[in-house]
């Protein structure tokens, strides 16, 4: 009985972890398309015979894609039956986080009629759902590897620290600056300032800090075990998590200054606003760097 359960509670364990690898991959290739209002005027304009191609189209992609990885990590590859099953899954999954991020953005309301929503859902989820079919592909899944090939760091312990620290405090910034830098000098951010209330930016703030946790410690992609015997001075999860979420926001407010979406002139609660809207590509973008050291 207690191995059944404990082969039980494995499956769901496994499940989960399935799950947040597939957001994860999704957030870092979806992310950018979810700050354009471009895609926001198609979707809202969209007719629903157009819905319909866009979703056939992106099961058709992600079915193809998952028959040759997929989000999962199996063994054998995957059998047509687990592909479909896999797609069914990795759309639920981009419809969802689409809608959540949409929602967090203030891009959909209570107010919006549901044409728009289902429209604006259904175009933000195309990329994110291709983004959970490729992560496995893009990332890899070292859960259950080992440690070899870890990067050596100096042998003297205070150097190896501050080797750590920095090499982490490169990485956020220049993949905060891969994600986030296409963004800054659009309009979208001015658009999503004006709309987002002050308390919502708390939401924003807490998304940030949990997705960006769940990429590098959580989804088992390439790097994990090394990023956990990291010897930084911040070399905690959870304070790893803060410090580069404090830096990716330090570099979203500089390329926002950089393009002239802020002065030194304009109020600090702009200033807030602005950097925490930008500040969620940009601290998606600098987990996915920290993976890369």
């Amino acid at each position: 009985m207690g191995v059944k359960s404990k082969r039980h509670k494995n499956i769901w364990v496994s499940e989960i972890n399935d799950i947040i690898r597939g957001a994860c991959g999704g957030f870092l290739f979806g992310i950018p398309l979810l700050y354009t209002m471009e895609v926001w005027w198609i979707g809202s304009l969209a007719k629903p015979p157009l819905l319909m191609f866009a979703i056939a189209l992106t099961f058709i992609i992600v079915f193809l894609l998952n028959r040759t990885e997929g989000f999962r990590k199996r063994r054998h590859g995957n059998r047509p039956y687990e592909a479909l099953t896999d797609t069914v899954e990795a759309i639920a999954i981009g419809v969802t986080c689409s809608a959540f991020i949409l929602l967090l953005l203030q891009e959909l309301t209570p107010e919006t009629p549901l044409r728009e929503v289902l429209g604006k859902i259904t175009f933000e989820s195309v990329p994110f759902t291709f983004g959970v079919a490729l992560a496995n592909q893009l990332l890899g899944d070292t859960r259950h590897g080992n440690a070899q090939g870890q990067k050596s760091y100096p042998t003297n312990k205070k150097n190896s620290h501050l080797y750590a620290t920095f090499s982490d405090i490169g990485a956020t910034v220049i993949g905060a600056i891969v994600i986030a830098f296409n963004i800054a000098p659009t309009d979208e951010i001015p658009m999503l300032a004006a709309a987002v209330p002050p308390a919502w930016l708390l939401a924003i703030m807490a998304a940030s800090i949990v997705i960006s946790y769940a990429i590098v410690f959580e989804a088992g992609f390439s790097d994990q075990q090394k990023r956990r015997q990291q010897q930084g001075i911040f070399q905690r999860p959870i304070s790893e998590t803060i410090a580069s979420y404090l830096i990716s926001l330090l570099a979203a407010a500089v390329m926002l200054w950089f393009f002239q979406k802020l002065t030194l002139s304009d109020p600090w609660t702009m200033w807030l606003n602005h950097t925490l809207l930008l500040g969620l590509p940009a601290t998606i973008g600098g987990a996915a760097g920290r993976l890369a050291v």
